[in-house]
């Protein structure tokens, strides 16, 4: 008689582990005739490739943003996209009243903002969600932009579609408008939802680069930052316009260069702009021809025949005694036998150091102003007493003027 083995039967008893899900690979996969929706019978807005930039990796679309979405999920039903940023409507253009450059103003940014009730409203952010959620790769993550008109229907939706809450952010706003009712408290914040996939997603987040860029401190989910500087809007504004350095803390802690993204409702393209400044690819969509354009323009300002400079001043402490003559303005910065330019953007950037030498500096703080004065006036107090030494960086984007 056969003997049997016992190990054998024991290793014919164990468990088989599930295979590994077979993802395709990504790499150059996204293709710009992939979110061309064509005229047909059930088509509601055919949409179109309005602009195209192989070389830094820039489409826009003009169409409907559901459908485009559909289109891709057709053509890549286990997502493509590395990260989506979108600012949906708010559903808050309803005949209220609000506060802009110190005039009384009607909330009227659209037909397309306006509220259709919480059922509807409800209905439409669950659909754009899923399909962004389908078009992410499996480690792909998802950052969302909201008041509280929209952002609790956002988060109910992420949760009933199975995925993963990282994190909620509040963007806090230093200078908001004021509540001209007079009837509640103003509001100064805006909330940022921010998913992975789903639970088995291993999401990219740049710990050290935020801790670094916060002065050597974790990063908190309190963002302090100004709304969109008027450089900013020198082409154009958007209603609900986000500034760069939003986009870019999102983009730098949880994209990698070379990363795909994509914005659904792309509005004045402001994550177009960060991610050409970022070495990311990007896809944006946009359902409103005059934004369309708007981007596109903001774009152009940034192409490759663009000279930036940029001027560094230190000073030691104990000469902060902040006197306008000696620190502000800026010499002018010029070249001999230079070719003729516009300037279309200019910054200056406070970098607040903690050393004994700047060869050894720490960032104790970072900040976006106009003067140095108003850096420190900005400047935490703690922050204040670590600094020793200010650098400050001057940025001026020129455009050369053709002869």
């Amino acid at each position: 008689m056969d003997r049997v083995d016992p190990n054998a039967v024991k290793r014919s008893r164990r468990p088989q582990k599930p295979a590994p899900p077979n993802y395709p690979s990504y790499d150059d996969v996204f293709r710009p005739e992939d979110a061309i929706v064509r005229e047909g019978p059930e088509v509601l807005q055919p949409s179109r490739l309005a602009y195209r930039d192989d070389t830094r990796g820039l489409w826009l679309y003009h169409g409907d943003c559901l459908e485009v979405m559909d289109h891709l999920l057709e053509r890549h039903p286990h997502g493509v996209f590395d990260l989506i940023f979108a600012d949906p409507p708010y559903f808050l253009s309803n005949g209220g009243i609000t506060c802009h450059a110190g005039k009384m103003v009607k909330v009227d940014k659209g037909d397309w903002d306006k509220s259709r009730g919480p059922e509807l409203n409800h209905e439409f952010n669950t659909e754009w969600l899923r399909r962004c959620q389908a078009l992410l790769k499996p480690n792909g993550t998802l950052w969302v932009s909201g008041t509280h008109h929209v952002i609790f229907s956002v988060g109910y939706a992420m949760q009933q579609l199975g995925m993963k809450l990282l994190n909620q952010v509040t963007w806090q706003k230093p200078n908001p408008p004021p509540n001209l009712a007079c009837r509640y408290f103003t509001h100064s914040t805006e909330t940022l939802l921010w998913a992975a996939k789903n639970e088995k997603s291993r999401h990219v987040f740049h710990y050290d680069a935020m801790r670094a860029a916060n002065g050597g401190k974790q990063m908190k989910d309190v963002w302090t930052l100004t709304a969109p500087k008027p450089d900013e809007k020198l082409l154009g504004k958007h209603p609900t316009q986000k500034p760069v350095a939003l986009l870019e803390r999102i983009l730098l802690a949880s994209s990698n260069p070379g990363d795909l993204v994509l914005d659904p409702f792309m509005g004045s393209g402001t994550t177009a702009l960060v991610c050409t400044l970022h070495a990311r690819c990007f896809v944006g969509i946009e359902h409103e021809t005059a934004y369309l354009d708007l981007s596109i323009r903001r774009l152009d300002s940034v192409t490759l025949n663009l000279a930036v400079r940029i001027h560094v001043f230190v000073e030691a402490q104990n000469d902060l005694e902040l006197i306008s003559d000696r620190i502000d303005p800026i010499p002018a910065m010029s070249i001999e036998g230079s070719p003729k330019t516009e300037c279309i953007f200019h910054e200056s950037k406070f970098v607040f150091l903690s050393c004994a030498h700047v060869s050894q500096a720490s960032v104790v703080h970072t900040t976006v102003d106009v003067t140095l004065q108003e850096a420190w006036a900005h400047a935490p107090d703690g922050k204040k007493r670590q600094t020793t030494h200010i650098v400050r960086c001057e940025t001026e984007i020129l455009r050369l003027k053709s002869s």
